[in-house]
């Protein structure tokens, strides 16, 4: 078998346990909205379609922020690897559907790593969840 036939089926393996999706957005600027007065950011989509959340580990790391202490989760984000090609740090996502968890579905994220390699079977993205 070749590389790039395992890889190739690696990749469909992946894809297959991708249930959810997503949308991925960069924000391009931002507007006024002229009513309110609110600064409101300006997206262009990046990618649209499934993905598959993952926590990092079992339990929460303590992280200070200014004076308070609170408990970050690592996530990561994946993605099939050629579909989502562009998408980087930075970028926006939000859960459209989830499957599994319908917890999940709506909620927004900061992408915040991304990881690489040659062979990867999934585009895998450390998220954050946004505050706001």
């Amino acid at each position: 078998m070749s590389v790039r036939s395992a890889l190739a089926r690696g990749r469909a393996a992946a894809e297959r346990l991708m249930v959810d999706e997503c949308v991925v957005e960069a924000v391009t600027g931002s507007t006024t909205d002229p009513d309110t007065g609110e600064v409101v950011d300006t997206v262009e989509q990046v990618y649209a379609g499934r993905c598959r959340v993952q926590q990092a580990s079992a339990s929460a790391g303590e992280t200070r922020v200014g004076e308070a202490d609170v408990l970050m989760l690592d996530r990561v984000l994946q993605l099939p690897v050629v579909a989502s090609a562009g998408v980087r740090a930075g970028h926006l996502v939000r859960l459209t559907a989830c499957e599994q968890d319908p917890d999940l579905t709506g909620r927004r994220f900061v992408v915040r790593a991304e990881y690489a390699k040659t062979h990867a079977t999934s585009r895998r993205l450390g998220i954050e969840e946004a505050t706001s």
